[in-house]
């Protein structure tokens, strides 16, 4: 496997302290690592520098800063050490005054268990120059040699170390290139827990300028990117290069292809057309499948999809975190809630699975899917789940609207409208049928603090593999299909038997005739 050196930012203050330009031999920090008693019972996923000031802290040339045994506590920057919420600990701290302990851990893929690393097998990481050829290599975490970028349990309640991973101060996330695939259990808080975690940097104390605000939405319509004209369709290497399109399900949340032949196929004409929308043929529609709401990965990261500003495209990734503001529309205001304060310092990476053709570009609003959001202008949950729109809480903000206009939007809670809004959840959504949908709605309340509009910082990502696999159609692939048109997928069972024909060709016969009649004529009569 060729091995990929990513770039990491060291605060201003730390670069003077560190670098020391030339060759790979002259590139070492003033205190080189050793294994001293300071360093005894330290866990570093990479050379670090220690801190003991009411605690033990050991900070990372990215910025990250972990506990003694490896847990994300917080960021240093400009010689201040903050928490994950962005909250100075301790200030006015000389990095040359440090020891520097050397990696001897690094992060199990497979469970995010933090495991030691003999100094035979580990990357030898010196924080002093982040360039060089003994910087950290975070690549591949089922490689040999390689080591994760910050050592995070998926499963634990501890935070996350904030990196880009996709500008000159990169720390690499997971790579997927060489790792087996992860076989989906059908339990998104179970699959979760196979992917390995990239580590994203705090930018509300990175100066990111890039602001924007979530609205939120689930109309279970067939997404806009599971159309052909969203995606570059010129080519087979193009559909590829752009992340095909996206799945999409019947109104049993069994995976359906996302296009197909064209119903107009006759003897003289061939092509292809997507599988109608529920909002527009209703219940034999596609649908958006369940299992793409909102996911948490900890108690400071979530993934989850969003309908994107057109200017954005499909297939995009954006690291979210959050100021502890509203957007009032986009505009700023006064009406910040306890709820937006909690959510201050988490972070979110989308994924565009959407285009909001109704969104504020100027803004960067991203419109949240996020079940019992609201339907908008259209609306095939009502259909999927049997509920009236009058079940599903306003039209516009969904359930937790329905709990600010119950409650009313002062003197009351955070917690006052987390329970009303899971409440509200478990009316809406049966867990026995339809568990994705009941716990993504939940996650409103729980991981999202029931925060009405918040505001956020952003920048573009790397896609973490976990949200590639919920986004990519697996059984739209290639270009070209035998698949007949049908509008009505809700009799389909999932079992890979579609209703295909091989009555027509792409290239027409001596007579200009793309279909033999009779036999289309018989392939369309089957049904599902």
């Amino acid at each position: 496997m060729k091995r990929r050196f990513v770039k990491m930012m060291v605060a201003a203050s730390a670069v003077a302290a560190l670098c020391a330009c030339g060759d790979d031999s002259a590139s070492s920090p003033n205190n080189p690592p050793s294994a001293n008693t300071e360093c005894a019972g330290i866990v570093a996923t990479a050379d670090a520098f220690v801190l003991n000031a009411n605690g033990v802290y050991v900070i990372y040339a990215d910025g990250n800063v972990t506990d003694a045994a490896g847990n994300p506590v917080g960021y240093f920057a400009d010689g201040v050490l903050m928490d994950l919420s962005g909250a100075p600990i301790t200030a006015g701290v000389d990095l040359n005054a440090l020891t520097v302990c050397p990696a001897n851990a690094t992060v199990d893929p497979g469970t995010g268990a933090i495991v030691p690393v003999s100094s035979s097998s580990a990357d030898v990481v010196n924080p002093a120059d982040p360039n060089s050829s003994s910087g950290v290599n975070p690549v591949d975490p089922t490689s040999s040699g390689t080591v994760l970028s910050s050592a995070i349990d998926p499963t634990s309640s501890s935070g996350v170390g904030p990196v880009n991973p996709t500008s000159s101060s990169d720390v690499a996330p997971e790579s997927s290139s060489s790792a087996e695939p992860v076989k989906p259990s059908g339990n998104p808080e179970e699959d979760i827990k196979k992917y390995p975690v990239a580590s994203y940097k705090n930018l509300l104390a990175s100066g990111t300028t890039q602001k924007g605000w979530n609205s939120r939405y689930w109309d279970s319509c067939k997404p806009h990117c599971s159309w052909m004209d969203n995606v570059d369709t010129s080519s087979q290497a193009a559909y590829a290069a752009a992340g095909y399109t996206v799945r999409n399900c019947n109104i049993h949340d069994v995976e359906i292809p996302t296009f197909t032949l064209s119903r107009g196929l006759e003897r003289y004409w061939w092509g292809m057309e997507g599988v109608p929308s529920s909002c527009e043929v209703g219940a034999g529609g596609s649908f958006t499948c369940t299992d793409m709401a909102p996911i948490k990965v900890n108690d400071t990261l979530s993934y989850g999809f969003v309908a994107g500003p057109s200017n954005q495209g499909c297939g995009k990734c954006y690291h979210l975190q959050y100021d502890g503001s509203t957007s009032n529309m986009g505009n700023g205001g006064p009406d910040v809630k306890d709820t937006h304060k909690a959510l201050k310092g988490k972070h979110m990476i989308v994924m565009a699975s959407n285009i909001g053709h109704d969104v504020d570009a100027s803004s960067t609003q991203f419109d949240l899917l996020v079940p019992g959001g609201g339907v908008g202008i259209f609306n095939a949950l009502s259909t999927q789940i049997g509920k009236s729109p009058e079940d599903l809480g306003s039209n516009n903000g969904g359930v937790l609207s329905y709990c600010m206009q119950k409650l009313g939007y002062w003197q009351v809670t955070k917690e006052q409208y987390q329970e009303c809004v899971i409440e509200k959840c478990e009316a809406v959504f049966d867990s026995t049928v339809w568990p994705h949908l009941n716990r993504g709605c939940k996650w409103l309340a729980t991981f999202f603090e029931a925060a009405d509009n918040p505001s956020f910082v952003w920048e573009e990502v790397e896609c973490p593999q976990y949200l590639v696999d919920k986004y990519r159609t697996t059984l739209s692939l290639e270009l070209e299909t035998n698949i007949l048109y049908s509008d009505k997928w809700d009799n389909y069972k999932g079992d890979g038997q579609f209703i295909t024909t091989d009555a027509c060709s792409r290239t027409p016969d001596a007579q200009g005739q793309y279909c033999d009649p009779d036999q289309l004529a018989a392939d369309k009569a089957k049904s599902y």
